[in-house]
């Protein structure tokens, strides 16, 4: 959901190296084929120090979601796009800082928990959770301001709601990820973004209104 911020192997303790490592790996390989010994010696750690904070692959798994959540959670929570006043700028410009996150390596701005509930979804339900609830975790970070937008623009929602809405926009963003990872191609995923926001503009009768990065 974020990207990463990578560290030299000598920073950190091994549990948080580890944790970086999977982070990195698994979205450019997938889980089931990064291997204990991938992440090991990227980390820069014995395989003893692995099982001395995890029991299994498994349980990395579930760690590394959690370790994600956390850290991406801070990293949104100080994102520019919470500065405008009106809250249906600050929801386009939650889309915006989307788009602008995309960069031409593809592992480096799609996301780790999609990548796991994607692969793991019916072998690994405890790893599949922790993905879960991050991805719907962030989705209700969108909510207030969804709902804040409707009331101002005096919208009367047929059959929507800001939680459907906020869902909404993380199956765009997880479906352009993976678009983006079929065609080996990152404007996919840019494609994927600014369809996104006209059809919220359309919502909020608003289509009309410039970009505030220009029209797409």
């Amino acid at each position: 959901m974020s990207r990463p911020t990578k560290h030299a192997p000598e920073r950190g303790d091994a549990r948080t190296r580890l944790l970086e490592a999977a982070r990195d790996i698994v979205r450019t390989k997938g889980f089931a084929a990064t291997t204990v010994d991938d992440l090991c010696k990227a980390a820069g750690v014995t395989k003893g120090a692995f099982f001395h904070h995890f029991k299994s692959k498994d349980a990395l798994g579930v760690a590394a979601a959690n370790f994600w959540t956390e850290a991406t959670g801070a990293f949104f929570e100080g994102a520019p796009y919470h500065a405008p006043s009106d809250p249906f700028e600050r929801v386009l410009a939650y889309i915006a800082f989307r788009h602008a996150m995309i960069s031409d390596d593809i592992p480096e701005f799609t996301c780790l928990v999609g990548t796991l509930a994607q692969e793991v979804h019916a072998t690994a339900p405890e790893i599949r959770d922790a993905a879960g609830a991050s991805i719907f975790g962030h989705a209700e970070t969108l909510e207030a301001d969804i709902a804040a937008a409707i009331e101002a623009r005096g919208i009367d929602p047929d059959g929507w709601t800001p939680k459907s809405l906020a869902r909404h926009f993380q199956t765009v963003i997880q479906g352009g990820f993976i678009l983006a990872k079929a065609g080996n191609d990152p404007e996919l995923a840019r494609e994927a973004l600014d369809h996104l926001d006209r059809y919220v503009r359309c919502l909020f009768g608003a289509l009309a209104v410039a970009h505030s990065g220009g029209a797409r």
